[in-house]
């Protein structure tokens, strides 16, 4: 029965993450809630086991689908995964209090400049192009890989944001080009969880599995319904992490 629990949490966060990101949201309350007694590491690990693969799906779905600036997503990848890396070592040295406690505000921000920005997404009209596209793309790559690796909660909503404020792009097309970057970000984070011992591997094998499926699904209704759709479903995953991260940071 725990099994099947996290299995069908990890079909429901495939297909938020596919669509928009946040399929944490789901999945790790859920494998806390399985395995109350486990250490945390382990449980984060193992999400990260599980998650990385519906992550990378969706990145191919849409390679298929959307036209994406590969000439700037490969360096923005790469400056993801080292941004990741690092951010990952500093937490080790200093505390993440702080940023814990001023996230639900940065995230209400970001929701209210979408509300009140009610064109901001609809349209893919990209600001930049050739190497001044990468380098913007490598600098968002670089900051939330970074924040990724130190923190983590709402990585793939703020890729989406920082996609569509800064270079143009609709919520479509921003979706699908953080769906790469927080593959490396994923990836970095696994590999790291894993040398430490910290992912169970047969659970993370059937969560695996049911995360494919939910992206495959997620994917199929983002790219048939457009930047709209993705918008719609950005401002209910903000605003589950404003809740989510204002509980966690003060209530709890």
């Amino acid at each position: 029965m725990e099994l099947v629990t996290v299995a069908l949490a990890s079909l429901l966060a495939g297909f938020v993450d596919a669509v928009v990101g946040g399929g944490g949201l789901v999945l790790v309350p859920a494998l806390f809630s399985v395995f109350p007694t486990a250490p945390p590491a382990t449980l984060f690990g193992t999400n990260k086991g599980g998650a990385v693969w519906g992550t990378a799906w969706a990145t191919l779905q849409y390679a298929r689908r959307v036209t994406l600036p590969w000439h700037a997503l490969a360096p923005a990848a790469a400056a993801a995964l080292l941004g990741s890396f690092v951010g990952a070592w500093t937490v080790t040295l200093v505390s993440a209090g702080g940023l814990r406690r001023s996230l639900p505000f940065i995230l209400l921000g970001v929701l209210l400049y979408t509300l009140a920005k009610k064109d901001m997404g609809r349209h893919h009209a990209p600001r930049y192009s050739g190497r001044a596209e990468a380098w913007v793309a490598s600098g968002i790559g670089l900051l939330i890989g970074f924040y990724d690796g130190f923190f983590g909660p709402g990585t793939g909503s703020f890729f989406v944001f920082l996609f569509v404020r800064l270079l143009g792009f609709d919520f479509l097309h921003a979706s699908a080009s953080a769906k790469l970057l927080n593959t490396a970000t994923n990836c970095a984070a696994l590999l790291l969880f894993a040398l430490k011992g910290h992912v169970w591997w047969q659970i993370a094998a059937v969560m695996a599995v049911t995360n494919v499926l939910g992206s495959l699904i997620g994917t199929r209704m983002a790219l048939a319904r457009g930047a709209g759709f993705v918008r719609g479903m950005f401002v209910l995953v903000v605003s589950a992490l404003i809740l989510k991260t204002g509980w966690d940071a003060f209530l709890r």
